[in-house]
């Protein structure tokens, strides 16, 4: 598996609580990055698209809130796994970058 973006990575961990619809996906995903990213609507259902079609996320609902459409997102299975894989690469990376930062210093 590769790479994957690091707004796909965000919006993959905010689903992971708990379905969520466009706007609390965008607030978590800043509230995760402490505010380094900040997605575009745009962007967000471009990259929702994509979960959906890979299989990592699916459409869990919809609801009218004051009289707008909400579409709920929620984490599939296959989401929850690629979420791990890429939390293990991440982790595979930090150790080799301290390893050589460590050395360096030494």
């Amino acid at each position: 598996m590769k790479a994957m973006s690091e707004q796909t990575f965000l919006v993959l961990t905010a689903l992971a609580e708990e379905p969520l619809h466009g706007y609390a996906i965008v607030q978590a995903v800043e509230a995760l990055s402490e505010g380094r990213t900040r997605l575009r609507v745009g962007t967000l259902y471009g990259v929702l698209d994509r979960l959906v079609a890979d299989g990592f996320a699916a459409r869990d609902r919809e609801e009218v809130h004051q009289g707008r459409l909400r579409r709920y997102y929620r984490l599939t299975d296959e989401g929850v796994r690629a979420l791990q894989a890429e939390v293990a690469r991440m982790r595979a990376n930090l150790k080799a970058a301290s390893a050589v930062l460590k050395a360096r210093r030494a």
